[in-house]
């Protein structure tokens, strides 16, 4: 159970090289479980103290039944979603005791199923608020938001006032609207560009984050003695905001997509001030305008009464004696003290230094996972840095996340911004990006794992055609392209999601995602441990779990269901190679090459347990089908 790193890799106990496949648990523990169903109605929705996420992701008596099917697709390792929300909505202070409770008996019991567990502290652009999940609502009160006029003012856009149906994958642009962006540069950057903004005294940068830390070392002190959580990821997908942006004129976007708005538009539509608003529709190739729209025709506002707003009240805006809008400091969050900023190296990585020390006060050897912007490489990392981290960075297939469509001959880089085509080229491409991944943490953080927090595939793709013929084909395709991609550069993984209460028509429960890998929908036999899983041709596929060794190589070919692996073994190792071989791929057996030593089956547990010649140094292993 005993994780620990070693250079790139993570070890066991015994001095063995480990993969983790895991599994986020789960999307919809996003949203509370009272009232349920907050994410498509706005019955009660601002009452944010009266919620409760009790059962999130499931009830603790039907846990068995879930964690015996991840189990069972070999899936060990969890990364188990909690907000701040969760922890901390009545109010700053006030934690959750029932919640804590729940979390500490849900985690105890991951444990005894075998599971290895990272707490992910979640977030999508800050907060159920601004249209996505995370922070607590009073934390735009802090700042003086008012949360009745957040959609209204087009500070974000939300599933549940914007109603059916929702713009597909329109979520995201809500981190450039002024809700989500204001609290993410007041919660990394405020000292520097809100220092006239403060809660009862105290700067605005240091309320939100002391408030964050103590929330999930509430967390840590309720996990500490379960042996089962191996560390703390310190913030999933933190934005940089405003912070780094040249020109407050042009859109934040690099792809033009939904309303696109300019960081000045956003805060004069927050200041009540009407403005005719570009709307564009994305395709493979591109984007097109199709649109223009005047938004808060109401001029209401997104601050509250007599407060001017934060960014007029730091002079980064101001109207003069005639009524014209001017920009004060055209810079105000491209440089600092006569400095270009750099998000990742002078806000995320001083975060991340104050979050290991929060955990490990309550945690000392905790390991701590760490990410940035999704759009900007991680700091580099110096000597004085925290210790024992991982680089925890999510990767998606872009044209199947956001598109909802597979299409094996054309892909796209996330890093470059280019189209891919070319069904060879795709396969390479993807290989690739995720190679940057780990040269990332080699050469800028100093040579460490690398685990992908999330990867994984929209399931209600083609315009939702596999829930009409219960044809999964594409999808399996479509996963098994992305998980080549792991595969082939040693990567430990894990998928987003696992949704308990996935169903066809409100997928995982929140802004329109469907990428859980079950669905009761799909169950047609519960006595079926398999039945409900979708994909799992591609997802339950043989990998090795602890290797003797250093990992060389690895490959999985779907269609002909052959395994291959490779790796040079490691003296100081204490203990045999452990193969995870699942009976879901090999019904009827199968047959078994290696290059020396000797293998045991074990059916049951669904492992092959290789013991090496020590007097060879390189080792590989074949898994093939036996056609018996």
């Amino acid at each position: 159970m005993t994780i620990d790193v070693n250079g790139p890799w993570f070890c066991d106990e015994y001095g063995r090289t480990v993969l983790l496949r895991g599994v986020n648990l789960s999307g919809s523990s996003k949203i509370p479980s009272r009232p349920n169903g907050a994410t498509h109605r706005s019955e009660g929705f601002f009452d944010h103290r009266n919620v409760s996420f009790v059962g999130r992701p499931f009830p603790l008596e039907e846990a068995p039944e879930h964690f015996c099917r991840l189990k069972a697709w070999g899936l060990t390792t969890l990364r188990f979603l909690v907000t701040w929300e969760a922890v901390e909505h009545s109010g700053p202070g006030i934690y959750d005791e029932e919640y804590l409770d729940y979390l500490e008996a849900i985690i105890r019991l991951a444990g005894e199923y075998g599971f290895r567990v990272v707490i992910d502290p979640h977030q999508d652009v800050w907060s159920r608020f601004s249209g996505g999940d995370g922070a607590p609502g009073w934390t735009f009160e802090a700042a003086g938001i008012d949360l009745r006029n957040i959609h209204q003012t087009a500070g974000a856009i939300l599933h549940q006032f914007h109603g059916d149906p929702f713009p597909q994958m329109v979520w995201p642009t809500n981190g450039m609207r002024l809700a989500a962006a204001t609290m993410f540069t007041l919660f990394f950057g405020g000292n520097d560009f809100a220092p006239l903004t403060r809660v009862d005294g105290e700067p605005i940068q240091e309320y939100l984050q002391r408030h964050y830390f103590a929330a999930f070392q509430q967390v840590a002190r309720r996990l500490k003695n379960l042996p089962a959580v191996i560390g703390y990821e310190a913030m999933n997908e933190p934005t940089s905001g405003f912070i780094g942006i040249k020109d407050l004129t042009r859109p934040m976007l690099p792809v033009k997509f939904g309303a696109t708005f300019s960081p000045l538009q956003s805060m004069l539509l927050g200041s009540g001030i009407p403005q005719e608003i570009e709307v564009w529709q994305r395709h493979l190739f591109g984007s097109r305008l199709v649109e223009r729209q005047l938004m808060n025709p109401q001029r209401l506002r997104i601050w509250r009464e007599g407060f001017d707003g934060v960014w007029r009240q730091n002079r980064v805006w101001d109207i003069d004696a005639h009524g014209n809008v001017r920009v004060l400091n055209p810079h105000h969050f491209y440089q600092v003290r006569g400095r270009t900023v750099n998000f990742s190296q002078d806000y995320m990585r001083p975060f991340l230094n104050r979050f290991a020390a929060a955990i490990r006060q309550i945690v000392p050897d905790a390991l701590i996972f760490i990410e940035t912007d999704p759009r900007l490489p991680p700091p580099i990392w110096g000597p004085d840095d925290a210790r024992r981290i991982v680089y925890a960075p999510h990767w998606y297939d872009p044209a199947v996340l956001f598109l909802k469509t597979f299409t094996p001959w054309a892909g796209y880089d996330v890093h470059t911004g280019r189209i891919v085509l070319g069904s060879g080229r795709v396969r390479r491409s993807y290989i690739e990006q995720n190679a940057r991944y780990k040269r990332y943490a080699a050469e800028r953080l100093g040579n460490i794992p690398t685990f992908i927090g999330e990867t994984g595939i929209a399931f209600d793709l083609n315009g939702r055609r596999a829930y009409r013929t219960g044809d999964f084909s594409a999808q399996v395709r479509a996963m098994d392209r992305t998980l080549n991609a792991m595969d082939s550069n040693l990567l430990s993984y894990a998928i987003w999601n696992y949704t308990p209460d996935n169903d066809n028509e409100r997928g995982d429960q929140w802004n329109g995602e469907d990428l859980s890998i079950f669905s009761r929908d799909q169950q047609t036999d519960p006595a079926d441990i398999h039945s409900g899983g979708r994909a799992l041709a591609a997802i339950v596929r043989p990998y090795p779990r602890a290797t003797a060794g250093e990992p060389l190589h690895l490959a999985f070919d779907l269609n002909r269901r052959e395994f291959r692996f490779e790796f040079r073994h490691n003296p100081a190792a204490r203990a045999p190679t452990e193969i995870f071989v699942p009976n879901y791929q090999y019904p009827n057996g199968y047959n078994v090459w290696i290059t020396d030593g000797e293998c045991e089956v074990k059916v049951e547990d669904q492992l092959l347990i290789y013991h090496h010649d020590s007097n060879r140094a390189i080792h590989r292993i074949k898994i093939m089908p036996n056609k018996a």
